[in-house]
């Protein structure tokens, strides 16, 4: 789970205002002057910087104007609440599977143009238009995703270890060992954040299990009692319970939050040689510690587990329309346009972004290791699998301190029982799938 991890919650009451909606030309084209659209999304910092400039192209493109309202981590309840005060937002970045879902059952969303669509279907893999489906009508468009199968590493530490970057998942922990056993702790674990151990849960569960019960699992039609589930936690037992391994034991691991995980490994004082989590890691080690992506910054694919194949997980936000918003038809003309390689371009060169569009030139991105990152999410296409905690209702999947998240930690603070842990997932789960 990605979403929202450093948003900031800004209480922006902006509105959509503007003369009378003028009907888009395909793309996004054609005049719309004098237009506004407001759009809402988690991002701050950086990530809303960037975003920024999209709109800004937007509007040298169109002529339409665009408000950016930050909704913080909590985006149903902000778009919600928005909705009921007449205030709601034309188009809002959606992070979470469930939450498009719910949206679009609640009758808050208007389906995509036939334009959109069209792109969709043109240079999209279909597995992004499944996500952004709800009983048959495409509702949201992918325009940023996350690849969440990437473990970074300090090429010194592995350097100096005398290992390779590992593909498999039994020589991973054996690369592990022999870092730590060079003087500096495996693995950085972000325990403090719940939303890390269920990603490490869902690779080794993808590659393990694979992808057909990875989705009766992310659908609650697989019980978490499953033998499946069972192993895959008792694969990743094997990582927790190992204290050489995880820098400062499972106790220090428990009180690391992501980007405490990541200055571990690439901060000025080194705690560990490796970080698993998404390419985003890579933002992180070069804004706020300097790094060089490639050179003293690096990653492998999270390897195969027991002969599976390679796991490629993923997040993302995907754009929608409100039925209650403004300014409908403009709003729909900065779809037509994110799902252009053109809008996706714009982000990509200002760096901390990945597209599912297949016609992106990967030279838009700024660095070799972004563009292998891209080229790896591109090339799986059907086999991608989007994060699953993210699929869940949020009482499982996305709240602190509850649900899969506080499991998870419990797991990591005692990993001794993976079958009493899977029994207290299903109980949760059962609960929050019924609701």
């Amino acid at each position: 789970m990605l979403a929202g991890c450093t948003a900031l919650a800004l209480a922006l009451g902006a509105t959509a205002c503007g003369g009378d909606p003028v009907t888009p030309s395909g793309g996004g084209g054609g005049s719309l002057d004098g237009q506004t659209i407001t759009v809402a999304a988690v991002w701050s910092g950086a990530e809303q910087k960037n975003f920024q400039k999209v709109l800004d192209a937007f509007t040298e493109k169109t002529g339409a104007r665009t408000q950016f309202v930050s909704t913080g981590d909590n985006v149903s309840t902000v778009v919600g609440s928005k909705i009921e005060g007449g205030n709601a937002p034309d188009v809002v970045m959606v992070p979470q599977v469930g939450v498009l879902q719910q949206f679009a059952k609640s009758g808050w969303l208007t389906p995509l143009s036939k334009t959109a669509e069209k792109s969709v279907d043109a240079d999209f893999a279909p597995v992004w238009k499944n996500y952004g489906s709800v009983d048959g009508s495409l509702y949201g468009l992918y325009f940023k995703a996350a690849h969440k199968s990437t473990v970074w590493y300090s090429p010194a530490a592995l350097d100096q270890a005398g290992v390779e970057p590992p593909t498999t998942y039994a020589d991973m922990l054996k690369a592990g060992r022999a870092v730590s056993d060079s003087g500096l702790p495996a693995f950085a674990v972000a325990g403090e954040d719940g939303w890390t151990l269920t990603d490490w849960f869902e690779n080794i569960y993808l590659s393990q299990a694979g992808p057909e019960k990875y989705d009766r699992l992310a659908a609650h039609t697989l019980k978490w009692t499953d033998p499946s589930v069972v192993a895959a936690l008792t694969t990743l037992g094997e990582l927790f319970s190992d204290k050489e391994l995880i820098a400062g034991g499972q106790k220090g691991a428990l009180a690391t939050d992501f980007p405490g995980s990541v200055e571990k490994v690439f901060g000025p004082d080194p705690e560990a040689g490796m970080v698993y989590e998404g390419d985003f890691v890579a933002g992180v080690a070069k804004d706020q510690f300097g790094r060089k992506i490639g050179e003293d910054a690096d990653f492998f694919p999270f390897p195969a587990v027991d002969g599976g194949k390679a796991p490629v997980v993923s997040g993302g936000d995907a754009a929608v329309v409100l039925e209650d918003g403004k300014n409908q038809k403009a709003a729909m003309a900065f779809l037509e346009y994110l799902a252009t390689p053109e809008a996706a371009a714009v982000w990509a060169g200002a760096g901390g972004f990945l597209s599912p569009n297949k016609k992106l030139d990967l030279a838009a991105y700024g660095d070799d290791t972004t563009r292998e990152t891209a080229e790896s999410l591109i090339d799986a296409g059907d086999s991608v699998r989007f994060d699953m905690s993210d699929q869940a209702p949020a009482a499982f999947g996305g709240t602190k301190g509850a649900g899969e998240w506080k499991l998870l930690q419990d797991f990591l603070r005692d990993p001794s029982d993976p079958k009493a842990t899977a029994a207290r997932l299903e109980d949760a789960a059962a609960k929050a799938y019924k609701g």
